[in-house]
């Protein structure tokens, strides 16, 4: 019965550092500002400093990041995939062909950010600032954009299917097909 308790213990220990981030790249990211291609898995960045932050291929699947400041910061095809960001300061950030789906974006600022063919799939970005954001080629396939403000974004080939808009702000704003909307000036 003791062997099973040890054997046990062993197994929630390696369960529970299944998933986790690299302590070696967290150190990285504090030291430097930045971490390309790390492993930042499940880690709580919330309320981080990381302007400017160089995070492109990026493991931050479940990472939370909210209330983060990441203005700037260079997330390109990194997997942000369940990450929280709700309230999170994002503006001017890449993420080109970055994995967002299921992220939790509400009332983050995205204003002036290039999510072009990021995914999306999923994501809550409820009253979200997503005003001037390039979203052209991006999956926003069952997105949650409900009060967002998407005055004068781009989403020339995006894909809308199935989003929830109620609410959204639609000023200046290029449609899917290539149509200009001018919903909510």
């Amino acid at each position: 019965m003791k062997h099973i308790s040890i054997i046990l213990a062993f197994l929630m220990t390696v369960g529970s550092q299944a998933g986790a981030a690299d302590p070696a790249d967290l150190q990285k990211l504090k030291d430097t500002g930045g971490c390309m291609k790390c492993d930042l898995e499940s880690a709580d960045l919330s309320g981080a400093s990381l302007e400017s932050a160089d995070l492109r291929r990026a493991n931050l699947k479940g990472a939370d990041l909210s209330g983060a400041d990441l203005q700037g910061a260079n997330l390109k095809e990194a997997n942000l995939e369940d990450a929280n960001l709700k309230g999170a300061y994002l503006r001017s950030a890449t993420f080109w062909d970055a994995n967002l789906k299921e992220a939790d974006l509400r009332g983050a600022n995205l204003e002036g950010a290039y999510l072009r063919r990021a995914d999306l799939q999923r994501a809550n970005l409820e009253g979200a600032d997503l005003r001037g954001v390039d979203l052209r080629g991006a999956n926003l396939w069952s997105v949650n954009l409900r009060g967002a403000d998407l005055s004068a974004s781009n989403l020339i080939e995006a894909k809308l299917n199935y989003a929830r808009m109620k609410g959204a702000i639609l000023c200046n704003t290029i449609m899917p097909d290539g149509s200009v909307v001018y919903k909510g000036c």
